[in-house]
């Protein structure tokens, strides 16, 4: 977290927090910090692309708005609320990573995204900019946790993915702080342990298992280094993996995730009315360079996307494998 942004979102007081009625345990140690954004801000597009399908055990989304996510951050397990409210971000935390998680609002949030150098060269482009003012490119700073659904997203639907996230979290992760119908993504150690079985009835093949375990044990230095080149090194991660950790990790408004099976099609449907392959969806963003993921992130939120043909893939049954 840089030290400017850490500053910016920092307020001078921690103090406890009460329990909403209902929705927050309550006898749980709460932490609570009001955060003021200098821009609109909307916590649903900052925050959705980490949600890893709708029943995510890590994130959660209330009727009223508000967002939950958990963490095992470098302090320990936490779990964070965050709920907008009159120009304003109401933060509560809970356990020991409650204060990093706390600290870490404004980059979560956008507080070191750079969009003011940013042109819409296209109508669409400049009709979702118009929509959505408050789309930020977030930071979670937490490399690992990107990474592992990532890999698990590699070649498959998402659907198995999610499948395959929230059955390893459900039966690996610890209940989350203040929420513990929720479970909290396992430290590094923990994934290298799981047997090889439970890999299998989680629908992972070896191969991806073996990526995540290998990963896990550089999980320090990704943690230092999250540059592509640090993560392309590892067996198993390429270039379209990388773009996914960076963008969520590492707030990059710039990193696409080429070898996609839909983003050509989306951006190049969008800007000049056909589907495209990687390298046309590359020269279609070229002139978007520094932002061509917010660009793309603009295009997915529009809901422009080319005629689907042939029927929709199944979801593979794991115990098949």
């Amino acid at each position: 977290m840089s030290r400017q942004a850490s500053a910016v979102g920092r307020s001078p007081e921690i103090r406890p927090g009460e329990p909403t009625a209902g929705r927050l345990p309550g006898h749980a140690p709460v932490l609570r910090r009001e955060w003021r954004p200098p821009w609109p801000l909307s916590l649903r597009d900052v925050l959705v692309p980490h949600r890893r399908g709708p029943h995510d055990p890590a994130f959660r989304i209330d009727r009223d708005g508000a967002i939950w996510r958990t963490s095992h951050t470098p302090c320990g397990p936490g779990t964070i609320r965050l709920r907008a409210a009159a120009g304003a971000v109401d933060a509560h935390a809970w356990g020991p990573g409650a204060e990093w998680l706390l600290d870490g609002v404004p980059d979560l949030l956008g507080a070191g995204d750079a969009p003011e150098g940013f042109e819409a060269r296209h109508d669409i482009v400049r009709e979702q900019v118009r929509r959505r003012p408050g789309l930020r490119i977030g930071r979670t700073n937490r490399v690992f946790e990107a990474l592992v659904p990532a890999v698990m997203e590699q070649k498959v639907l998402s659907e198995e993915a999610w499948r395959a996230w929230g059955y390893l979290l459900r039966r690996f992760g610890e209940p989350a702080p203040g929420a513990p119908e929720m479970r909290v993504p396992p430290p590094p150690a923990v994934w290298i342990r799981i047997p090889s079985w439970e890999w299998h009835r989680s629908g992972l093949e070896a191969v991806r298992a073996r990526t995540i375990i290998g990963a896990a044990r550089a999980a320090g230095r990704l943690e230092e280094d999250p540059s592509e080149r640090r993560l392309r090194s590892l067996p198993g991660i390429g270039v379209w993996t990388a773009a996914e950790v960076r963008q969520r990790a590492a707030g990059d408004a710039d990193a696409v995730s080429v070898g996609d099976y839909h983003l050509p099609g989306i951006v190049g449907w969008a800007l000049i009315g056909r589907k495209v392959d990687d390298d046309g969806m590359l020269e279609l963003l070229e002139p978007y360079a520094g932002h061509r993921h917010r660009v793309i992130r603009l295009l997915e939120s529009s809901g422009a996307r080319p005629p689907r043909r042939g029927p929709r893939l199944a979801v593979r049954d794991y115990r098949s494998f």
